[in-house]
């Protein structure tokens, strides 16, 4: 059976540790582990939130104490939370009947290069390459959305060609227009509104990743897949109006 860890965060949250690496299978169990927690619809669980390789639970504090009895909340919730985890590790994924809730892949239309993004050559340059080259490979990767993080509605997505890692910026921006498309490290994703960041910029998409008047506020979720698609000024100027 696969080891994991369960840890408290605060007084009314656990933490479930899959393990300590950025990768597409560990994340995958993650989701899938969100999903199977989801579902059984445990008393007092508020909330559900996979990461790269761990779950966090948020549980009502109220709820819990009145089955507590002699144990506390965050005892009885990593109880019951601590054998699904192992019965989920020994089973697999599979093993459980749980299917990772698949969103249909969404395509993000990017202006790559200049004002849009402005670190394209730093990138270009990293990687030995043309810019036309990082746009063409960045754009034609399939990526998945591993987590959401950072702020409401930021996505890490996974899938990012080992050619196109580049390390942060070692001075990060104090401001980052909404919507730019970055790399950071192994990683590429999409800062959803205004904000501080140290990831290299190499593009930005007119999309809104995040809108609370929205049903469903974030626009990419956990396990869906996503596309970039190379578009001009005009295009997005268009797409923004």
């Amino acid at each position: 059976m696969n080891p994991f860890a369960l840890e408290p965060l605060g007084d009314s949250a656990l933490l479930i540790r899959l393990g300590d690496r950025i990768d597409a299978t560990t994340n995958r169990s993650a989701l899938a582990l969100a999903e199977l927690l989801r579902s059984a619809a445990l008393p007092g669980i508020r909330d559900i939130a996979p990461a790269y390789a761990s779950v966090c639970v948020h549980y009502d504090l109220a709820v819990l104490a009145k089955d507590a009895s002699t144990r506390s909340p965050y005892q009885l919730a990593a109880e019951w939370i601590g054998e699904m985890t192992a019965k989920f590790l020994e089973d697999g994924a599979a093993g459980t009947g749980v299917q990772i809730g698949e969103v249909p892949m969404l395509e993000v239309p990017v202006c790559y290069g200049g004002e849009f993004g402005p670190d394209l050559g730093d990138v270009a340059t990293h990687a030995g390459v043309d810019q036309r080259t990082v746009i063409d490979g960045h754009a034609s990767g399939d990526y998945r959305v591993a987590m959401l993080g950072f702020m409401p509605g930021f996505p890490y997505l996974l899938g990012l060609d080992e050619s196109l890692h580049a390390p942060r910026r070692a001075s990060p921006r104090t401001r980052v227009p909404a919507g730019s498309v970055a790399i950071g490290g192994a990683q590429t994703g999409i800062y959803p509104r205004e904000l501080p960041g140290g990831w290299q910029l190499i593009g930005r998409t007119p999309l809104a990743l995040f809108d609370p008047e929205r049903e469903r506020p974030a626009l990419l979720h956990p396990g869906q897949r996503v596309r970039f698609r190379a578009i001009d000024a005009d295009e997005f100027a268009a797409l923004k109006r």
